[in-house]
Order: C-alpha cells, then structure tokens, then sequence
C-alpha cells in the first residue's frame, strides 16, 4: 500500500512559526501584552474611579431644589374686565397646558368651549381639584361656576412662580424642567446644533470625534471637540473646562457610564437642566426653563421656533453670542441653528425661511417688574429667621406671598419714570455756563458738575393687613442690590403727622378747655429754642408763614416748622416721643428737633407706623409671607411670620381720623397740592425733605411710602413735594387702572368723630352769615363753642359773666422755653426742611385784666397772641 505524505501547511503557518522562531518578534508580543494588560488595569483603575464619582453623585439629587416664590393668586370677578387671552396667558405662565396638547402638567389643564373656560387644577396646584368654569362675553366675566355647579363671587388662578432662591454664592438662577415639560421645538433646536445623533450613539460620536481631531490639518482651523451631549454633561459636572487630552479621555470615560445609568430622554433633561445661558442682569442664567423667562419673558412652553433656536445657540458660547451685547452675532448663530434643524429634518424649509426672517426681539433686560428682586431678597431674608441656608438652598419649599404682580409692574414703572425727572431736575441744578474770553471772541460752555445720582425706593401695603404688594429698593437692581426700604434716613416732615396726632389726643382728656383741635392757634414766628443747652432755630419755607398764628390744621397743611416745634414742646416731648415709638419710630428722642423729623427710619419703618392713621389706629408689623409648603404638600407653619400680637393700638380711632381729615388737606391745598392735578381719588399723605425726599401717602386700600435720596447723604436739593410726591401719583394712578384697587372710597369716619363746618376767616364753626366754609372733623365734645357771628360764644348772664359760666373753653397749655437769640440770617427753605437759625420776635408782655373786664369779658381778644407764655385759645 502506498503510504500518503501530510498534507502541506499554509504559508501563513509556515511565516508565523518562521517569525515566531525570531527573538525580537517574542519580545514585541512580550511587551505588547504587557502594555495591554497595563492598560487595561489602567482603564479599569480609573473606570472604577469615575464610576464610583459618578455614583456618589447621582445618589444625591442632581440639582439642589431650592425654595420657589411665588405672588400672589389674581383673583378674578364676576364683571371684571378679562379677555379669554390674558386669563389663558396667566395660566400658561403658570404652567397650565391645554388639554388637547400632548403631555401633561402636574400644575393643571385648561380647555376652552366658546366663551367658557374651564380651569382644573393638578396635584401639584395651589388649590387642586378645585375646578372652575369661567364664562367670558363682550370683555368682562360673565360667570365664574364651581365643579358643583354652584355660581363663585371669584375665584383666584394659579399663583404665579416669582422665581427660585437664587444661589447666594454664585448668584445664579435656575426654572427645574421634567423632561415631559420641555417642548419638542427645544429638544429638536439642540439636538441638531449639538448632537445629531444622539439617540444613536453610546456616549460617543467617535466619527464627529475623529472629524474634530482632523479639522486642523485639512481644513487650519483649532481643534474641534467633537463632544456629544453627554460629553458635554459630564464636563459640566465633574470636569474642568481646560482643554487637555486627558479631560478628553475622562469625558469619554465619563460619558459611557453616563449611558448606563440614565436613559437618554434623562440625560438631555439634566442637560437642558444644567446648561449656562450667560448673564442678565446680576444673575447667570442657567438651563432653558429660566433662559426662556430671562430673555422672552415666557414660560419654556410658549416658546416660538426663533426663540428656541436662538437659546439652543447661545449654548456653544453664551457671552459671544449673547443677544444683548451682540445682536447680530447672536442673529447669525440662531440662523445656523435653524439651517441644522432643517438638514436634521427637523423643521422643513418653509419654517426655516420664516424663523430665519424673523427680528430679533427680547424682554426687558430689567427684570424688577416681573422678579421683583429686591422683594425676593427680602422674603430670603425673612425666611433665613426660621430656616437654614440648606433647607432654603434644597428643601423644594413653596413659598406664597402677597407680592401682587400687577402692582409691582406699576410700581417699577413708575419708579422708571419718576427717576428720570428726578434726574433730569439733578442735572439742571449742576449745570453751569462758563463764558472763556473776552469781548466778540468770548465762548461760552456748558459744564454739568460731577455727583451721585439719586437712590429710590417704593413700597406699598395693604393698609388693614401690613401685607407687602409691591416693593421697589432701589433705581436698577443689576447695579446695586442695596435695599433702600431698609436703609436708615433722616425722615423729615412726614414725622409731623405724630406730633399732631399727640396733641389731638388731648382732646380725649375730658377737659375741653385742654383740649387741642385742628383749629387751636399756633404761634408760626421765628424762634430760638434750647436744645439740652444749645440755641435752635428752625426755619421755614415761606417767610410769610413766620408771621402771627396759624391753625393747627394749617400748621401741618403748609408743614410750617416753627408752629410744629411749639406744638410739640406744647404737648410735651415725652409724649410725642413715645407715641412715635409705639408706632415703630424707634431712633426718636425728646429734643425739640424731633418734631421736624430729624431722626433716622427706615421707608420700611415708616410704611408701617402710617398704618397708625391708615387702619382706625392699630399698628400693622409688614409681612410678605402668606404661607409655605413643604416636598409632601403640607403647609409648613414654622417659617411663617408671627403675626399674633404683633400689631398694636397706638391711637384712639378718633384721633386716627382727625388726622387722616388733615392729611386730606395737605393734598388738597398744602405742600402736596400738586397730586390732585392727576389723582383725584380720596387720600391723604405728607410730604417731607430732609437731606432727602419723601412722600407718605394712603387711600381706603392702599399705603405707599416713597424716598428719593443720595447714598453718600449729600442734600439732593429737591423738596418731597417735587422729587417723591410725582412717583407716588404715578403709582396710584396706574394702581387705580387695576381691578383690585380701582374702587378707593372716602375714609369713613367712626362714631364719637364730628364734622363741622368752619368759617375760613375765623376758623370758627360758621353759621348763615358766614357761607365762606370748609369742612374739619373733632373729636367729639372738642368743638368750639363760638361761632363766627358770635366769637365769644353763647351770650351769656351777668351772673355767668361774673362766675366764669359757660366761658368758650381756652387750651392750655405749658409754657415753652426760649432763651435769647443769637442775631442770625435767614435762608430760604423748603416747606419741609431742617433747621437753620433765624431771629425771634421780642416777647411781649402780658397785659393784666381788672375786674370789670373779666366781669364783661373785655380785653381779652389779643391777649393770647401776644403773651409770652404759650397759653392757646380757640380762635376768636
């Protein structure tokens, strides 16, 4: 048999084995499997490294869920004026969708049938299940029906979400968006500008990676990063932004690990979450839900196309393509987007052309109106009482307060508007006319002297509550966050009021002859006083004013200073003081300068002892919080403000509205009388100018406090009257536009309070042979008993001539002590101003009656005007 050889190897075998026998091809393999196994232990040291990073902070909540603001609810009523539109529009500012779109909000749904829209409310609302149909027709409320088809006399929408806590470290600000509640427009815009195909690779796109690393050599531009999305995450969160190799290759490590602990829908809404839109303002914006609200002033869901595009193309660098300071570069990056949509199939050509066509328009970058920032800080600051920056910073609290959107949009505006009078007045004062040479060839130059401009401050209150509704704390919250609501200033002449409501009170004694009246005669002359031992004299506006007596009611209608100062010293200083204190005036001490307002408050000080007259006498503490709400929903009481207690009967309700009847005059014919030139409601307010100015001024509904002034304390040189009055009108009139305030009523007078008509030249009650009269309101008992056709009062027996009987009742009054006075010059002064010194009037002696004239009442109609002590009398 023959014998079969093996079959021959391939020759690949035999090269194999050939270089196998070779030395230095055995030492090759050697270290290339030692380099593997280097470098898988390598990979392996740091994936697990990494991984367990990743771990440990996906184990804790992505993002920190700091407390959210909200104002509060916009109560809607039959018969107010309402469009389907703007009710629509708030509630998808919200948060609410409509139940025909796709997803679904925890907030709650709307659906519109005709003219009727029914509101429901989510889980996560303010009032869930309670449900509401509102019927709308010719521009007004038609109906507003209960889930049990009972008829509602209201019924309060959704509060809307103010803002989040910002961080405090960084002052950043981000809206937390589920995925669901991003709308596809979004998804699409970034996905294709950033990441084409990330619902197809595992982390990394290692084409895009490769056409990155090769851009240089083709086509001389830098590096690309190639990075995907998730790239782009897990640089933000655990990297650094410096450009290296070896971050490249922690991203990419990163990344994949990413892809398996998240779902892709997960990681683009961290993403959308996370990403920094640049800044407005002082705040950096960060992720889309705030960069929509920050840029177009909506809510992510009502964003456009455009808008969507042009935030999907800040992300690629937010200052360089910033629309605020380069519109037109920011312009052309959003056209891009829109073209990479487009190629992504996301948009067809159509909607391209028409997004692309589209002008570029933003939101106001000033966002006090619709933030209202120096609220929020001072809500912050209220809560930091009862929490700790952690809770606030993670303890997804909700926070509702009483902030009044609407309100505050008139408050800002008017703030805007009424600064740049003040302003434009500033730079009036400073400028000068130089002439340079001499005779035909002299020049003449305008030179605007360099100083501050001029801080200001508004808040408005609800007048029988002490809740806050609008606050403004400064003229531009970006470049100062200084609150002035809670800055100390000299408070000038609206401290007036608390010297009169002192005196008034005298009137509730019992002895009428004591009592002091809207129409007891002040001495207005110049005087010298002593202040713990030094002389003092203040000054007032209108020389014309420095002559003879005035009435009480005058006195303070004209803010006449030297008249005030007497009354106070009249009373007693002690009790003006504590009065003043009792009313939250604290600062206040018992010299004769405190009559004036020489002391320091701060406007929040100020807004809430006003409540003293405003509220029948009771002291109202401000608040801002109405209530909050914890991660279960359930109301949390312990960051409530105490409210219990805290407010306070300062002045008999009488007393409280004879001087609400005087303030009314101040507006009506006193230093205040510009107001009535554009408001003409009921109110009553006061006018002051220290080194500032200010204007305290209320309504039936409404108390608002302006200061206008310098931060450095320098005088700004503008009365109250001209600087703080002018955006207190504008505030109130824009304020009365509002459903909720429109209806200002007359102050209502409460039992034991008389009105009666005066004789102007007397100021005696008038009778019918005195129709010249105004209308002045008494406490009860506290009237006059003289009229103006009978100055000496009811005619009266010999016997009660001889006894005293039924004498009209004189006010007295302790003396006053005024020394000497220096001689002095006077300089002229606003009605409100602090002292300077001015000359007194010699004092005159006191002439003494005999028998027969205190038997038949003669000699005695001059006596109190000219004597030396300070005994008043009704006039005569």
């Amino acid at each position: 048999m023959e014998v079969q050889s093996p079959p021959a190897r391939p020759s690949w075998h035999l090269f194999l084995f050939s270089m196998w026998g070779r030395l230095w091809v055995r030492i090759v393999l050697g270290v290339l499997i030692v380099v593997s196994i280097v470098a898988v232990a390598i990979f392996a040291h740091f994936y697990s490294r990494y991984e367990r990073i990743v771990d440990d902070r996906i184990s804790r909540p992505i993002f920190n869920e700091p407390a959210q603001i909200f104002a509060a609810a916009d109560r809607i009523t039959t018969g107010d004026e309402r469009t389907m539109q703007t009710i629509v529009a708030e509630l998808r500012r919200a948060g609410y969708l409509s139940s025909s779109e796709t997803g679904k909000s925890d907030v709650g749904s709307y659906s519109q049938r005709g003219p009727k829209l029914l509101i429901q409310p989510g889980p996560e609302s303010y009032h869930p299940g309670q449900q509401a149909t509102v019927q709308i027709k010719d521009g007004e409320i038609a109906s507003v029906v209960g889930s049990d088809g009972k008829p509602l006399s209201s019924y309060d929408l959704e509060p809307q979400l103010v803002t989040g806590l910002f961080d405090a470290k960084n002052r950043s600000i981000r809206r937390l968006l589920t995925y669901n509640e991003i709308p596809p427009v979004v998804r699409n815009a970034i996905i294709s500008i950033e990441d084409r195909r990330f619902f197809e690779h595992n982390g990394i796109n290692y084409g895009r990676l490769i056409e990155g690393l090769l851009t240089p050599i083709f086509r001389h531009r830098r590096i690309q990063g190639g990075s995907t999305l998730t790239m782009q995450m897990a640089r933000s969160f655990f990297l650094s932004n410096k450009r290296s190799a070896r971050r490249k290759l922690a991203e990419m490590m990163i990344a994949t690990i990413l892809e398996h602990r998240f779902t892709k829908e997960q990681i683009l809404e961290i993403y959308l979450n996370q990403v920094d839109l640049g800044q407005r303002g002082s705040f950096d914006i960060r992720g889309f839900g705030e960069g929509a609200v920050a840029y177009f002033g909506k809510d992510i869901k009502s964003l456009t196309l455009p808008e969507a595009a042009l935030l999907a193309g800040m992300v690629n660098g937010p200052s360089y393509f910033s629309p605020d300071r380069h519109p037109e570069r920011a312009l052309k990056r959003r056209n891009v987007v829109l073209l990479s949509m487009h190629e992504n199939h996301a948009i067809d050509h159509a909607s391209m052309e028409t997004a692309d066509a589209t002008p570029l328009k933003l939101a106001p970058m000033n966002r006090q109106a619709e933030e209202a920032p120096y609220y929020v800080d001072l809500v912050r600051d209220r809560l930091l009482t009862q929490y700790d920056e952690s809770e606030l910073d993670n303890g997804a609290l909700r926070v509702y307060t009483s902030l009044d959107l609407q309100l505050q949009q008139a408050a800002t505006e008017a703030v805007q508007e009424g600064i740049k009078q003040v302003d434009a007045a500033i730079v009036k004062q400073r400028t000068r006319r130089i002439r340079q040479g001499k005779g035909k060839n002299a020049a003449v130059t305008t030179q605007v002297a360099s100083g501050p401009m001029p801080q200001v401050a508004l808040i408005a209150i609800d007048p029988h509550t002490g809740e806050v509704l609008a606050l403004v704390g400064g003229r531009d919250y970006s470049s100062s966050q200084l609150d002035h609501a809670l800055a100390k200033r000299p408070i000038g002449s609206i401290f007036k009021p608390f010297v009169y409501a002192a005196a008034i009170n005298t009137g509730l004694a019992g002895d009428p002859a004591k009592a002091i009246t809207q129409t007891t005669m002040l001495d207005a002359s110049f005087g010298t006083f002593d202040d713990n031992g030094r002389p003092w004299s203040p000054r007032n506006f209108d020389p014309t004013e420095s002559n003879g007596e005035v009435t009480a009611r005058a006195a303070l209608q004209h803010s006449i200073n030297t008249a005030t100062v007497r009354l106070a010293l009249m009373v007693g200083l002690d009790k003006v003081v504590d009065l003043a204190k009792a009313a939250g005036i604290t600062d206040a001490k018992p010299t004769p300068s405190v009559a004036i307002g020489t002391y320091s408050a701060t406007p929040l000080d100020m807004v809430s002892a006003y409540t003293v007259f405003a509220n029948g006498g009771v002291r109202l503490p401000t608040t801002f919080i109405r209530s909050i709400r914890n991660k279960t929903d359930e109301e949390d009481s312990s960051g409530l403000e105490e409210k219990a207690g805290a407010k306070r009967t300062v002045l008999d309700p009488r007393v409280a509205y004879v001087l609400t009847d005087m303030l009314e005059a101040v507006l009506n014919g006193g230093t205040a009388s510009s107001v009535r030139a554009r408001f003409a409601a009921p109110a009553a307010g006061k006018t002051g100018t220290s080194h500032d100015a200010w204007f305290a001024g209320y309504t039936s509904n409404l108390l608002c406090i302006v200061w206008v002034g310098n931060d450095d304390y320098s005088n700004i040189n503008i009365e109250g009257a001209k600087a703080a009055a002018p955006i207190w009108t504008n505030f109130m009139v824009r304020a009365q536009k509002l459903a909720r305030y429109h209806d200002m009523q007359p102050f209502t007078p409460p039992s034991g309070v008389v009105a009666v008509k005066l004789d102007k030249a007397s100021n005696l009650p008038a009778d019918n042979s005195c129709p010249d009269d105004y209308q002045a309101y008494f406490v009860d008992g506290t009237v006059p008993a003289a009229t103006c056709s009978h100055p000496e009062g009811p005619k009266r027996s010999f016997f009660d001539k001889m006894f005293g009987i039924g004498k009209h009742p004189q006010t007295v009054l302790p003396p006053i002590t005024e020394p000497a006075p220096p001689a002095p010059t006077a300089v002229p002064a606003s009605p409100d101003t602090l002292p300077t010194q001015l000359p007194a009037p010699p004092p005159q002696p006191k002439k003494k009656r005999g028998f027969w004239h205190r038997l038949f009442g003669g000699g005695n109609k001059n006596d109190t005007a000219t004597s030396t002590d300070t005994t008043l009398t009704e006039p005569h």
